[in-house]
């Protein structure tokens, strides 16, 4: 009997985000892995979609998205970022980013295209491009300042270049390319006919710099698809509303999958979703406030304890090198945090194809409450001082570099 998987999805495995959270709940570990809010969206967004569901809005919306959202993000990207999209020819409203993105490979990619991807990578990425048999080059973000090499960059491009993905601000790193990073990132796309798609989830999440879309750079728009959700932002992730935007060929392709995934998205929750497009900037600059409170706080907390960590300047996640408390196997410390010290973290090294870039680094979610936080905070001081409550050096180690079940280091 052949075998049940189709190849291209073998070593992948369950999400590593699936695995620590059932972890953490088996443990009862404190979730500082997946990233989730442990806090409600606001009410007034809440509120609009029950007034949906009240008005009878439960049918289908039509595929590319219903016109109230279409118009808010158009009035969005025009505000924010001085950019014109046509509402009904330029945007694609999809369940969730992770959708979009998937929509937007195959819809463009051909089998044997190569996508460019920067490591680590968010999972979903290297799973879209393995199913649409297209293939996958990589450039590294190098610690502690998740730089990249120019030339590295540059050597990844090749005459089999469909598209480059782009995340920025970065899951899982925090890092928010500059001007002239992206300016790197287009002078190829420019030369070599490459198309750029960003996934732009945490344009708002904003510490440091400033969220330059790659659309808003010269001879940039007509090859560029952007992505963003509305998760993120307002605190409703499982809401799971996200969207494309780009030029009408593009969105041809965009749509062109999308109606064969999803075809549409739950129709009250883009009547919400619309809603909440439609606040001014105050919004924005109490949320990226409210998480810059809680950022300082982790990283003081976790420089405190001995971890080397520098502030990330988006996201709300933070990469700490655990080297300093006597571990080297990022697989080995976040197991042994949740069994032993009941905090759950993700070990980044998954999200490389070279995993030996990202064993000395954990990564921590703290879109959480301030109790959840200081709650981490307490247990993780067990790991104050060398010795007390760890286990002995050497299973501090992974010394073949293969994942410890029930943690898969599959590409996922």
């Amino acid at each position: 009997m052949r075998p049940a998987l189709a190849r291209r999805l073998e070593g992948f495995g369950t999400t590593i985000f699936t695995e620590m959270t059932r972890l953490a709940s088996e443990h009862g570990a404190v979730n500082l892995a997946q990233g989730f809010p442990d806090f409600d969206g606001p009410d007034f967004v809440k509120e609009a979609a029950v007034e949906a569901i009240r008005q009878g809005r439960g049918q289908y919306a039509r595929m590319s998205g219903i016109p109230e959202i279409h118009a808010a993000l158009a009035a969005k990207y025009r505000r924010d970022y001085g950019l014109d999209y046509a509402a009904d020819a330029e945007f694609t409203v999809t369940s969730g980013a992770t959708e979009a993105i998937f929509a937007a490979i195959q819809g463009t990619c051909e089998p044997g295209d190569e996508v460019v991807l920067f490591e680590p990578y968010y999972d979903s990425y290297r799973a879209s491009v393995a199913m649409a048999s297209a293939v996958p080059r990589f450039v590294t973000l190098r610690a502690p300042d998740w730089s990249f090499d120019p030339e590295d960059l540059a050597r990844a491009f090749t005459g089999k270049t469909r598209a480059i993905l782009l995340n920025t601000p970065h899951n899982p790193t925090g890092k928010v390319f500059t001007r002239a990073d992206l300016e790197a990132v287009a002078a190829l796309c420019r030369e070599r006919d490459v198309l750029c798609i960003t996934d732009e989830v945490y344009e708002h999440i904003l510490y440091d710099g400033e969220h330059v879309p790659m659309a808003a750079l010269p001879g940039m728009r007509e090859r560029t698809i952007t992505i963003s959700s509305f998760g993120k932002t307002f605190s409703l992730t499982g809401w799971k509303i996200g969207w494309a935007v780009a030029p009408p060929a593009l969105t041809a392709a965009v749509r062109a999958a999308h109606q064969f995934i999803t075809f549409a998205t739950a129709t009250p929750l883009q009547h919400a979703a619309a809603a909440a497009l439609s606040v001014g900037p105050e919004y924005y600059e109490g949320l990226a406030s409210s998480y810059r409170r809680k950022r300082d706080f982790l990283v003081s907390e976790l420089q405190n304890l001995g971890f080397l960590v520098e502030p990330p300047a988006g996201t709300y996640y933070v990469c700490a090198d655990f080297r300093p408390l006597g571990f080297d196997d990022d697989i080995v410390f976040c197991r042994h945090l949740i069994e032993n010290v009941g905090v759950a973290a993700i070990p980044p090294s998954v999200f490389y194809e070279n995993t030996r870039h990202g064993k000395t680094y954990a990564r921590f979610a703290f879109c959480k409450k301030e109790e959840t936080l200081r709650e981490a905070v307490r247990r993780l001081s067990a790991l104050r001082t060398v010795g007390e409550g760890l286990a002995p050096p050497a299973s501090r180690r992974n010394p073949t570099g293969d994942g410890l079940p029930p943690i898969r280091q599959g590409r996922g």
